[in-house]
């Protein structure tokens, strides 16, 4: 049962908050029993969503989704990867089908492998999702069906998971307009949905939005940042960093192993011209009395840092780096090996050149026990190389960019990261995926190449200065919250004195 009203109101003696959008009220009343982190018993419908007796809800969760309401059933939640963003999420369906008898549950995600991996969290919430993602003709009907079911009263509730890809297409566009009034719109890793054909894709007749995102800001791109922000609501508190998740056990510790990389002499002439160019870009800005702002924003520089930045990733040293550090680690096992998907555009070497690279050094050279992991390995081969690396059969696998987001293999105890970013989200996604728990693992292992600038003449020193400011602070952040932040911070304070940033 659910009631109108014409405006948002509090009761703050029933400490509950009450409100409405469009002809849906929602009250917000704390969990019963929430100080033990479980909800009242509930009686079970085969697909409506209930809370496993199980799961006891951290506080943070628990605050997030009392937030979610009081914020007028909007919100962005801004969550360190691997604390807990979907039974956070499944929690808030769960509550709304108490008070509001939701109807629906529509889950958007940008990759195949995250629709299966939702897909499981749904079943132990007692939901019978829809995976509608592909071939039309596997899912196309069958949601038409439920959906007709709902509206006219017949199944009391409908879940469907979906890709981003899916989501624009013709076939799932037309069976938008079905969905009942009370259904919930969550967007997993919401920083892709900013982007013009995403964005314009969003249904706009459902009210009740939840974006979930550990780096919701969106590199590049601050008009696709701010739809995200317009359309599902601001980031609600808490936001749940890197350090509060390791405080409270949601991700293990780890040690932290800064390698630092020379450029080739052909590589570091290129990087010289293209900070030259940038260094002019900015001073061109600077005399026309542009707002420089964020640098990163502004469109005639964005060709020459993204062209920096994949000659950075792919630099070729790095090889012979892995080449070194790996041949004294044969037993490694459990280790994941990220590697860059750019191509160096002076010899369109493919995008796939360094992870070849990288497993011949470990398989054919070292002899390791690896396998390669990209966006063309199918959902069937996945979840086989899954098994057999945490088995340990595998030592290791080879990744490209498909393991940056939402992929769960928290089997992972050590990371060799050669795919220098500076794409933030890219960055926090990357430690954030080798920090998640599993039995036995207390502490986690990360290399990390970093990449150093050549020796450049005074001016165009300083120009590189204030770029390397912000990608240097995510690295000391990253090691001062390391249980070995002391040996870290030594390796990057010849970086730090070579820039004169030592303030960082």
């Amino acid at each position: 049962m659910y009631l109108t009203q014409p405006k948002v109101q509090k009761l703050p003696s029933f400490k509950a908050a009450i409100t409405t959008i469009g002809e849906i009220t929602l009250i917000k009343i704390p969990f019963a029993g929430e100080s033990k982190g479980n909800y009242q018993t509930q009686q079970t419908l085969p697909g409506c969503p209930i809370m496993p007796a199980s799961l006891q809800l951290r506080q943070y969760q628990r605050q997030a989704v009392n937030n979610w309401f009081a914020n007028n059933g909007r919100g962005t939640l801004k969550m360190a990867t691997g604390s807990g963003k979907t039974i956070t999420a499944l929690s808030v369906a769960c509550e709304l089908y108490k008070q509001i008898h939701l109807q629906a549950l529509l889950v958007v995600c940008p990759y195949r492998h995250l629709v299966s991996q939702w897909a499981r969290e749904c079943a132990k919430f007692n939901l019978q999702p829809i995976l509608a993602f592909e071939n039309l003709r596997t899912w196309q009907s069958q949601l038409s069906s439920q959906l007709y079911n709902v509206r006219s009263g017949s199944q009391p509730f409908l879940t469907v998971i979906t890709t981003n890809s899916t989501l624009i297409g013709d076939g799932f566009q037309s069976q938008l307009k079905y969905f009942p009034e009370r259904t919930l719109i969550i967007g997993d890793e919401a920083h892709n949905l900013g982007a013009p054909k995403l964005e314009e894709s969003l249904p706009r007749r459902i009210g009740l939005r939840l974006a979930l995102s550990a780096t919701p800001e969106r590199y590049f791109d601050e008009t696709g940042t701010q739809f995200i922000f317009d359309y599902f609501g601001p980031i609600l508190q808490p936001e749940f960093t890197l350090k509060d998740a390791i405080a409270q056990g949601a991700l293990v510790h780890y040690l932290y192993y800064p390698i630092l990389v020379e450029l080739t002499e052909t590589e570091s002439r290129a990087y010289a011209k293209l900070t030259q160019k940038i260094g002019r870009a900015l001073l061109y800005r600077e005399k026309e009395n542009v707002e420089l702002g964020n640098y990163e924003d502004n469109e005639d520089l964005k060709p020459l840092l993204m062209q920096r930045a994949r000659l950075i990733s792919a630099a070729e040293n790095k090889l012979n780096a892995l080449r070194e550090l790996m041949a004294t680690r044969r037993e490694t096992s459990h280790t994941l090996f990220y590697c860059s998907d750019a191509s160096q555009e002076r010899g369109q070497r493919s995008s796939l050149h360094q992870l070849k690279e990288v497993a011949k050094i470990l398989g054919v050279e070292l002899g390791y026990r690896v396998s390669t992991y990209t966006a063309q390995t199918s959902l069937e081969e996945r979840e086989v190389l899954r098994r057999q690396f945490e088995s340990g059969e595998l030592q290791g696998l080879v990744a490209i960019r498909c393991l940056d987001e939402g992929v769960d293999i928290p089997a992972i105890q050590t990371a060799v990261i050669l795919a220098s970013s500076g794409n933030p989200r890219q960055f926090i996604q990357r430690r954030g995926r080798v920090l998640r728990p599993h039995p036995g693992k207390e502490r986690a292992t990360i290399f990390d190449m970093i990449v150093l600038p050549p020796n450049l003449d005074r001016k165009t020193l300083e120009v590189e200065r204030n770029l390397l400011r912000k990608e240097l602070r995510r690295f000391v952040e990253f090691a001062d919250l390391a249980d070995n932040a002391g040996e870290a911070r030594i390796k990057l304070l010849d970086l730090q004195k070579r820039y004169g940033l030592l303030d960082i």
